[in-house]
């Protein structure tokens, strides 16, 4: 099975690949049983699709995820972050992936978003979404999404909850130690 998602990523990649900028293709997609890494050609951030994103938001495995939907621009987004980089530090060795989703423009990527992580030294892993069909994408992260930001997904192989608002480190740690509990 993994054979043949990994052969399927690599052909959209290939046809997609004229597409993109070359300093923000895709080089390897490492797919296992228990992660999905992402590494790209220098650059810190990765541009992707939602195909590419879509194994990251169904891995069935003994990791926790937590995926929040943010962007530069969105003023709570930005005040939760250091909760996410908390979360990520605190638990990081507990078998939880922490992910955040960048929403920003593609062409801010360079001028906004990487500078914006460097200034507040964000460790998590991070993503551009670079999708424009939204009203494609927002229901297959979750059904109840309008589509509002912040948004977070928190799940695991028995347990997934998704939330349309901003968190405090407290209020974000209760909701992942609910789901490890459970």
């Amino acid at each position: 099975m993994n054979k043949i998602i990994i052969g399927t990523v690599f052909f959209l990649f290939m046809s997609c690949g004229e597409k993109k900028s070359e300093s923000s293709q895709i080089e390897i997609i490492s797919i296992s049983e228990n992660d999905i890494s992402i590494t790209t050609s220098g650059e810190k951030i990765p541009s992707i699709d939602f195909e590419t994103l879509q194994p990251l938001l169904n891995k069935y495995n003994d990791t926790t995820y937590v995926v929040n939907f943010w962007a530069t621009w969105c003023k709570p987004c930005i005040k939760e972050l250091p909760a996410f980089e908390k979360l990520n530090t605190d638990y990081g060795q507990k078998k939880v992936k922490v992910l955040l989703v960048s929403l920003d423009f593609p062409k801010q990527l360079e001028s906004q978003v990487i500078p914006f992580i460097e200034k507040l030294n964000i460790t998590s892993q991070v993503v551009l979404l670079n999708d424009p069909d939204a009203n494609s994408w927002i229901p297959k992260v979750d059904t109840s999404w309008t589509g509002a930001i912040p948004a977070t997904l928190i799940y695991n192989a028995l347990n997934r909850k998704f939330y349309e608002r901003s968190f405090t480190y407290n209020d974000l740690e209760n909701e992942l130690i609910s789901i490890l509990n459970n």
